[in-house]
C-alpha cells in the first residue's frame, strides 16, 4: 500500500495480552476495539471518546459517527491529511475488554469483578495497541469530557509521543460538582430491584441505567437550550421535555452495559492529573506539548475558568472559550463556532493567544 492509498473508516479490534493496570491487578487478556481511516502513512491523530462515546467517531453514511460532523474529508479534521484513529476504551462495551467481557478464567462475564479503571490505565492500554500497531508517534491527541481526561494523561505519561494536545470541555481534576452528579446516577443504577447485585439479566430491565442516563442529560445541556427548545410544550399529558429525556434514557439502555456506565463513572471520579504529582498546578506545568483547551459556556461540570487556569499553567497551552447554549455538550456540536481553531491549531507551529472567546 502507498501512501496515496487512503482507508475508508475501518474497524478493527487489536490484542495486547495481559496487562498491569494502577491498582496492580493484572487483567490477563486485553483487547481494544478501533477505528481508523485516512490515507497510509499521514500523520496519525488520536481521537480519545467521552463516557458514553465509542470508537465510532466517523462512522458511515447509514450509521454516522458521534464526530462525523468534525472528522473527515474536506472536514476541520481532514481525512485527506491524517489518519485518525479512534480506540473504545479500557472498560467500555463496544468491543474493548471490559465488564461484559467474558472473563477466561470462570467463563463468565465479568461483571461487578472487573477491576477498578484508571483514566491512566485507559491510556496505558491505547500506547500499547499504538506500539503492536507500530505507530510510534502521533501528529496530536483530542479529546472531549473523559476524552479530554485521556489527552491530558497522554501529556503527562507519554510526553515525547505526540506533536499536539487538544482539550475539549475538560478539566484537570473532576469537581465535586460533578462526582455529585455520578453518585446520583450510580445510586439510581444500584437500587434498581433488577439491579441484582450486577447480575441483572439485560439492560433494557434496568430502569435506574435509564434515570441514570436522564440525569446526565440534565448536566450536559444548559436550561436556555431545554426551555428555548421544549417551551413548555406538551401532548398526551406528557411535557415534551419529559418524553425527550425518557427517550434518552432508553436508547442508553439499548446500546451500553451498566456494569461498564458504572466502571468509568467511578475513573471520571478519580480523574486528578496531579494524583502523584504534587498537585495539579505542578503537573500541568510538566506539559510541555503545545496544547490548546476549549471550554464552553454554561458548561456545569467542566467549569471554564478552571479550564482557562489549567491553560495558562501549562508552558505552550493557548485557551479559547465558546459562546454556547449546548453547555458541556457543546463539544460535539456546533462545528461552525469552532471546529476552525481545532484545523488552524493542527495546521499552525504558532500558537494562538491565551486568551480569546469566539
Amino acid at each position: 500500500m502507498t501512501n496515496s492509498q487512503k482507508i475508508a473508516p475501518t474497524v478493527d479490534e487489536i490484542k495486547i495480552g495481559p496487562m498491569v493496570l494502577t491498582s496492580g491487578e493484572i487483567l490477563e487478556e486485553v483487547t481494544l476495539r478501533y477505528e481508523i481511516s485516512g490515507p497510509v502513512g499521514a500523520p496519525v491523530i488520536l481521537i480519545c471518546h467521552a463516557l458514553t462515546g465509542n470508537h465510532l467517531a466517523i462512522g458511515n453514511k447509514t450509521n454516522p459517527g458521534w464526530w462525523s460532523g468534525l472528522i473527515g474529508e474536506g472536514k476541520h479534521i481532514d481525512t485527506n491529511n491524517y489518519q485518525v484513529l479512534t480506540f473504545n476504551v479500557l472498560g467500555g462495551c463496544d468491543g474493548s475488554t471490559g465488564p461484559a467481557t467474558i472473563n477466561k478464567k470462570t467463563n463468565q462475564p465479568y461483571r461487578i469483578s472487573f477491576p477498578p479503571i484508571t483514566i491512566r490505565d485507559m491510556v496505558h492500554a491505547q500506547q500499547l495497541a499504538l506500539e503492536i500497531m507500530g505507530i510510534n508517534h502521533l501528529a496530536a491527541v483530542i479529546g472531549g469530557s473523559l476524552g479530554g481526561m485521556q489527552a491530558m494523561e497522554w501529556g503527562l505519561l507519554y510526553p515525547t509521543k505526540m506533536d499536539k494536545l487538544i482539550i475539549l470541555a475538560s478539566t484537570p481534576y473532576f469537581s465535586d460538582f460533578g462526582i455529585a452528579f455520578n453518585h446520583i446516577a450510580e445510586t439510581a443504577i444500584k437500587q434498581d430491584p433488577e439491579w441484582k447485585n450486577g447480575l441483572y439479566e439485560s439492560n433494557l430491565s434496568l430502569r435506574g441505567l435509564e434515570i441514570s442516563r436522564m440525569i446526565g442529560m440534565v448536566t450536559y445541556r444548559s436550561s436556555t437550550l431545554f426551555n428555548e427548545r421544549f417551551a413548555r410544550k406538551s401532548s398526551q399529558q406528557q411535557y415534551d421535555i419529559s418524553a425527550y429525556l425518557d427517550y434518552q434514557g432508553k436508547k442508553l439502555t439499548e446500546r451500553f452495559d451498566a456494569n461498564s456506565y458504572l466502571t468509568l463513572l467511578q475513573a471520571m471520579n478519580h480523574h486528578d492529573i496531579g494524583k502523584g504529582r504534587v498537585n495539579w498546578i505542578q503537573a500541568a506545568k510538566q506539559i510541555e506539548t503545545p496544547l490548546l483547551a476549549i471550554s464552553y459556556d454554561k458548561d456545569l461540570i467542566f467549569e471554564p475558568p478552571l479550564m482557562k487556569q489549567f491553560a495558562e499553567e501549562v508552558a505552550n497551552g493557548c485557551y479559547y472559550h465558546v459562546k454556547t447554549d449546548f453547555g458541556h455538550d457543546g463539544f460535539l456540536t456546533e462545528f461552525e463556532k469552532w471546529g476552525e481553531i481545532v484545523r488552524n491549531f493542527l495546521a499552525n507551529e504558532t500558537l494562538f493567544t491565551k486568551k480569546k472567546q469566539v
